[in-house]
């Protein structure tokens, strides 16, 4: 699925007030999530490289065809981000922005509404320009966009470990497929771990256990999509990986020259230390 991003349209005045609106209903809305819907789920872990250009290339592949369409990167410029990650700006115009008005100098907007957000999904869908920077880190969305599952009982028919009862369909779907929670019969114990039996049979008493609560007891709590995904388990995970790990640089453009300017701050006050400590024995040399 290909989403089209299209340029916030009005005058200036009109154009900022919006995105006042739409940052402040996204950040209640990730307030909100995060006090209704977080769970005591574990994180996956990953580790950020943005050293690897090309899957920060194939995240912005993936964010610009599968999230831009409601997430948008407000603060963030399609020249920034093309010139920090190594592509030309004429192949991010052709091939990862399908608003053929929208110019490489522009902020990464869309064009959802706050009515249309309010309708279809019961709140603004948060800009996502500083989601990992300010939320719970890469580990937390990371570990969200794998633990999606099948939940006939929510809006879209999904559902997610980490955030119970979510309200946004799983965006990425045609390439995991869907997944189902793992149910297990687990034997019933006592307090001192001593497994029950039924005093009729005298056979151990056993109780179906799904999801969440086989986490404690080491099961995994959701059984791997059934081939209805274009990707394996194990494309799919690099997927989210490049795409975690595109957002995570898109929170923090400027890390890695802070660092690299760093480096040669450090060598330099180095170097300077020793001609100071040098100088300081030449002027104190006759001082007793």
């Amino acid at each position: 699925m290909r989403v089209a991003t299209v340029k916030l349209a009005g005058n200036t005045a009109t154009k900022r007030a919006s995105q006042l609106v739409l940052a402040l209903l996204g950040a209640a809305w990730v307030g909100l999530a995060g006090a209704a819907g977080g769970t005591d789920f574990p994180l996956h872990e990953m580790e950020p490289n943005l050293d690897d250009k090309a899957s920060l290339q194939r995240g912005m592949r993936t964010y610009m065809n599968y999230c831009m369409g409601c997430h948008s990167l407000k603060y963030q410029r399609y020249e920034r981000t093309a010139d920090d990650i190594g592509i030309p700006h004429d192949l991010v115009l052709e091939h990862l922005v399908f608003d053929k008005s929208t110019k490489i100098g522009d902020l990464m907007e869309n064009n959802m509404s706050v009515e249309n957000a309010k309708t279809w999904f019961g709140a603004v869908p948060p800009d996502l320009t500083l989601y990992t920077k300010l939320k719970k880190g890469p580990n937390y969305l990371y570990t969200y966009l794998r633990t999606f599952y099948a939940d006939e009982s929510r809006p879209f028919g999904v559902n997610n470990l980490l955030f119970e009862n979510v309200g946004m369909p799983h965006a990425l779907i045609e390439l995991q497929g869907m997944q189902t929670l793992r149910c297990v019969d687990v034997p019933s114990v006592n307090e001192v771990g001593v497994p029950n039996r039924d005093p009729a049979t005298n056979k151990p008493i056993v109780n179906k256990t799904c999801g969440m609560d086989l986490v404690p007891r080491g099961h995994d709590p959701l059984v791997p999509a059934d081939g209805s995904g274009s990707l394996s388990p194990k494309e799919y995970d690099r997927v989210v990986y490049d795409l975690v790990n595109f957002l995570t640089y898109v929170g923090d453009p400027g890390k890695q020259n802070r660092e690299q300017v760093g480096v040669y701050v450090l060598l330099f006050l180095a170097f300077f230390f020793v001609f100071a400590w040098l100088l300081e024995r030449e002027y104190w040399k006759d001082v007793h």
